[in-house]
Order: structure tokens, then C-alpha cells, then sequence
């Protein structure tokens, strides 16, 4: 289990696959993320990381607030977010994440505030029927009708559907598919919409209902992490070489002296049974 991300949706847009139709796609903008604590099995019982994104003054912060960013060494987040990973998975503080986290053609579920609409009705707001246009009703053709039955059980049960506030509640998309990613400026393209108003925060985590793919960045997309990897793999080989090419210089050098001694040894042996 990995960690999400903390996005900004700036709207939404079209892009063109290499066959020319266009996919409606959300742009969400990854500002300046980083790791701001993590949280261990052996000191909280589980383990998580917190992560911060954009930028605020110190000023518009509290006391402990203050006192939370200056113990993990990290500047000050405008915004923080808490995300469940494995023990395997966790990221040391003031770690930057950066969008290349998701990989194209990876499915997420995107979560964020909906869109407030202020008191609705209950055809608006549970897409009721209504009552009839004509014959008998009057004044009441968008009513919710009836809320409950008789003098037993005598109440309206709570959940009934009526009218009331509407919107801004928390809501979460799932399976959405990323079309593509700009690690260097923060860009993240989702197919579809996603819940929330322009300039909301969106949190993606990877989808919970589709099992992860194989080539998705562990512990997560850190900001120079391939090129970190992929560097001594290449080098190995180059510096072995010479190894094996020394030492297949060295034995007959080796070797050499030991025959020239024997060549010298055997006309000792000569002149010994001579002189017997």
C-alpha cells in the first residue's frame, strides 16, 4: 500500500490520442509536495506518512503548528493530509513527491469536496417524481409527499429522504484512469471529471477495487529516483571487466620466475653426478 497525493484541480480539458479522437481529461496540479512525518507501528500502532503541499506564511499559523513543521525540519504546508502505508513503504521527512508517482494507464480514485448547491428540494436533490400536474394538486407539485406511516411507530425514521442542504460532502470517484503525467511541472491528467470546484484539493490514491500494477514506483515517485537506480546497474559491468583482464595479466607473470628456477635448478644436478 503506497502513498497518495494532494492535488489542486485547475479545470478541465481534451486531449488527442494518436488516432485523433479526444479524451475529456481533469488537470490537477501537484504544488510543491513533500513528506512532513512518518508514522510507525512501534511508536503510534500503525504506520502512515503525512504529506504537505503548497505554501503558507508563519504568521497565519498556530503556535503548535509551528512547533509540528520546525520538529520534522520541513517548511510550512498549506495544506496536510494524512495517507495509511505499508511498514515497507514509508518515506523519510522533507522527501519531495513528484507526479511521475502515477504511471499512464494507472487507475485511481480521486476524493474532494462536490460542488455546494445550498437547500434543495427533494426532486433536486433525490431525483423524486413529484406529484401529479393536474386533478386534485395544488400548490404542491415538486412536494416530497408523505414521510412516514400512522400513528405507529408515530415518527419520520432518520435517513428519510427530504429536502435539505445539498452538495459540498465529501466524495470520492473511483477507477479513474491517468492519461498522462508532467513530473517537471507538476501536471496530472485524469480521464473523466472529478469531484469538486475549480481550485478545490483533490487527494488520489491508488484504486482500491483494481489490483496494483507491476511498474508503479515504490516506496513512491521521489524527485530523482530513476536516475538514482538506474545509474550503478549500468556502471557494474564496466568495472569488473578490468578485474578479470588484471588478473589474467598477473598469473603468467607469476608463473614465469618459477620455471626460469627450475631451468637453473636442473644443471646443479648435473655436475653433482659428475663429480660422484
Amino acid at each position: 500500500m503506497r502513498t497518495g497525493l494532494i492535488c489542486k484541480k485547475l479545470g478541465m480539458s481534451r486531449i488527442f490520442d494518436s488516432n485523433g479522437s479526444h479524451i475529456p481529461v481533469t488537470v490537477l496540479h501537484l504544488d510543491n509536495c513533500h513528506v512532513i512525518s512518518s508514522i510507525t507501528e512501534e511508536k503510534n500502532g500503525y504506520s502512515a506518512l503525512q504529506i504537505g503541499v503548497g505554501k503558507i506564511k508563519d504568521k497565519k499559523l498556530s503556535k503548535s503548528m509551528k512547533g509540528h513543521f520546525k520538529k520534522n525540519k520541513v517548511e510550512p504546508k498549506l495544506k496536510l493530509s494524512e495517507f495509511r502505508v505499508s511498514p515497507e513503504n514509508l518515506i523519510d521527512n522533507g522527501t519531495e513527491i513528484v507526479a511521475s508517482h502515477f504511471v499512464n494507464g494507472q487507475f485511481v480514485d480521486a476524493t474532494g469536496t462536490s460542488i455546494g448547491k445550498g437547500f434543495a428540494g427533494a426532486m433536486k436533490r433525490h431525483n423524486f417524481g413529484g406529484l401529479r400536474a393536474s386533478h386534485g394538486v395544488s400548490i404542491s407539485h415538486r412536494s416530497h409527499g408523505s414521510t412516514g406511516q400512522c400513528q405507529d411507530p408515530g415518527k419520520v425514521f432518520k435517513g428519510k429522504k427530504m429536502a435539505g442542504h445539498m452538495g459540498s460532502s465529501t466524495v470520492t470517484t473511483q477507477n479513474l484512469e491517468i492519461i498522462k503525467t508532467d513530473s517537471e511541472n507538476g501536471f496530472i491528467f485524469v480521464k473523466g471529471s472529478v469531484p469538486g470546484s475549480k481550485g478545490g484539493w483533490i487527494i488520489l490514491n491508488d484504486a482500491k477495487k483494481i489490483p496494483l500494477r507491476e511498474d508503479l514506483p515504490l516506496p513512491a515517485g521521489v524527485k530523482g529516483h530513476d536516475i538514482i537506480e538506474e545509474a550503478p546497474a549500468e556502471e557494474a559491468p564496466a568495472e569488473e571487466a578490468p578485474v578479470e583482464e588484471a588478473s589474467a595479466e598477473e598469473a603468467p607473470a607469476e608463473e614465469a620466475p618459477v620455471e626460469e628456477a627450475s631451468a637453473e635448478e636442473a644443471p646443479v644436478d648435473k655436475e653433482v653426478k659428475d663429480e660422484s
